[in-house]
């Protein structure tokens, strides 16, 4: 049933925006309804503001009439929930047409950029004015929001691979329709607030960050200079039983060469046949890949139990005097071939192989590793976006894998760089895995020398109810295993956030007094990570939004 305000509040948005850009909850659901994790949301209607001010008056009008906001960015939130709410009943607010790149400072290397700017805008911007910089690319491709990745702590694999610690300063929209920008700003500091992420006084930016403390219209991120030398290296470990030894070698290279390597990604066999085989339907037993038929098809395309991947940047005397580091830091451990690429020579293996080779798996293998490359240079590209795709087969030209019907969900949990911690982290993640019938692609990538995130997607079809329940007891599966053994998510899809909810910890209630404080009446993104104001049908909660019915936002005149 809709919200007892929504067709006044309707009335009243497209009096500002205009007809065409506001969605009823039938066009909306059509819209926007499709998502990789099988869950399904009722969206009430949808909006596409043009500008922050905008922005301000919906949100306004959402507070007066206590009708739900659920902001999104590009909603390509593919494995974490794409476009959908984390609860029924949210009018859906589309920043995807607020795309502009509003000032780059060529000094500092700092762009300043609305929500709609994804990774191939802005990779387009630094091509046409030839500015020496990389974007802050994602394995989720060029049509993928850089705002919306930063608010979600996302990482990659360039040299500033942590996105949210690149982000130096934010404007949001607040509950009551103010507009907030870090104090700095407000002192009439915008300049130094632009390259000085703490500010002075409480850090406010990072309440905006995984939270819904307001809707984020701006940002401004630092951006990673090209160095005059990028090179990739690679290797791989013929026996799982030497993984050990592997993510001792790779923290020995975080170590001495910090500042010169990116992260670097460890990926187990079934990770790399997903980004470069086609998924063999025809040998599937109970669900899965036979032990046997992995090994097989490993061996016959030269897949390693454990492949590495890594990335040097810097002056071409630092990269080549690296280089020389991690063949030492190798040197005596189980690892077949260790290479290094460039970006140029990869781009030419690319060509070579095409041309001689076509069809083969040797040219796929090469048109995978350039795509990587140009990761790692800061260049966007859908390398990683087949995999999504692995158990529904072709991948479209221009793919989307919410539209497409893939079914996704990813587990992304922190595990601490240590070798028996990972040994424990993996095993537990095989033994899950095969209990619920899904493939165990893993990922652990180096966050610091300290600590890894793994990435691990549950592949299933969406059109089958079995499959997704399947998927998703999965996933609470290995939630519930990794918490006791202290491996937690850094992020969440939307039908898992109200895991922070279970416990009445300090943290918790300081999270709610904020939202309390801040959005009385669960405006915006409501339990977003779990974070509300409280039951809306609580007495409990009836009682606080009657005591603070002060806070309310001023009347704004309907539209005649």
């Amino acid at each position: 049933m809709d919200h007892p305000g929504l067709h006044a509040a309707i009335l009243e948005w497209r009096h500002i925006l205009g007809v065409d850009r506001v969605l009823g909850s039938e066009q909306a659901e059509l819209c926007y309804g499709a998502c990789t994790t099988g869950l399904r949301r009722r969206i009430a209607a949808a909006l596409r503001p043009t500008e922050t001010s905008h922005v301000a008056s919906i949100v306004k009008i959402a507070a007066r009439y206590r009708q739900a906001l659920y902001p999104i960015s590009t909603g390509n939130n593919w494995g974490y929930g794409s476009a959908l709410p984390v609860q029924d009943g949210c009018v859906l607010l589309d920043l995807r047409d607020m795309n502009r790149i509003l000032d780059f400072d060529e000094a500092s290397g700092v762009v300043t950029l609305e929500p709609g700017v994804t990774q191939g805008m802005l990779s387009d911007y630094l091509h046409e004015h030839s500015l020496p910089f990389m974007v802050p690319t994602t394995g989720a491709g060029p049509d993928c929001s850089l705002l919306g990745n930063a608010l979600e702590r996302g990482y990659g694999i360039t040299p500033h691979s942590d996105h949210f610690a690149a982000v130096m300063s934010l404007q949001a929209v607040l509950a009551n329709g103010d507009i907030y920008r870090p104090v700095l700003a407000e002192l009439g500091g915008e300049t130094v607030d632009a390259v000085f992420k703490w500010g002075v006084g409480p850090y406010l930016d990072g309440l905006f960050a995984q939270g819904n403390a307001g809707i984020v219209t701006s940002m401004s991120i630092a951006l990673a200079r090209r160095p005059e030398a990028i090179n990739a290296f690679l290797f791989s470990i013929q026996h799982d039983a030497d993984l050990e030894q592997t993510v001792s070698a790779v923290q020995a290279i975080l170590r001495q060469l910090t500042g010169v390597t990116g992260s670097i990604n460890l990926m187990n066999t079934h990770r790399i046949l997903a980004m470069t085989q086609a998924y063999p339907e025809d040998q599937v037993v109970d669900g899965l890949l036979p032990a046997a038929v992995v090994a097989d098809l490993a061996r016959r395309n030269k897949i390693g139990a454990w492949t590495c991947v890594g990335a040097l940047y810097g002056h071409p005397a630092l990269v080549h005097a690296a280089r020389k580091v991690i063949r030492r830091l190798l040197r005596g451990n189980a690892i077949l071939r260790l290479q290094f690429f460039s970006p140029k020579g990869a781009a030419r293996i690319k060509a070579l192989t095409a041309r001689f080779m076509p069809n083969s798996a040797l040219a796929r293998r090469a048109a995978t590793l350039d795509a990587s490359l140009k990761i790692m240079a800061g260049t966007p590209s859908r390398v990683a976006l087949p995999l999504a795709y692995w158990k529904t087969g072709q991948v479209p030209s221009n793919p989307d894998p919410a539209r497409d019907g893939c079914g996704l969900l990813w587990y992304a949990p922190l595990v601490p760089l240590a070798p028996q911690r990972v040994r424990n982290y993996v095993n537990t993640v095989y033994r899950i895995c095969q209990r619920y019938s899904m493939e165990p692609l893993i990922t652990l990538t180096s966050l610091s020398e300290r600590c890894m995130d793994s990435s691990v997607p549950l592949l299933f079809d969406r059109d089958d109810p079995e499959q997704v329940r399947r998927a998703h007891d999965c996933y609470d599966a290995l939630f519930e295993a990794g918490q006791q053994q202290g491996f937690l998510p850094y992020r969440l899809h939307i039908g898992a956030m109200g895991k922070l909810q279970n416990s009445d910890t300090p943290s918790v209630a300081l999270m709610r007094t904020i939202r309390r404080a801040m959005d009385p009446y669960d405006t915006i993104a409501p339990q977003r990570y779990g974070i509300s104001a409280g039951d809306r049908n609580s007495d409990t909660y009836l009682r606080f939004t009657a005591e603070t019915s002060h806070l309310t936002p001023p009347k704004i005149n309907s539209p005649t």
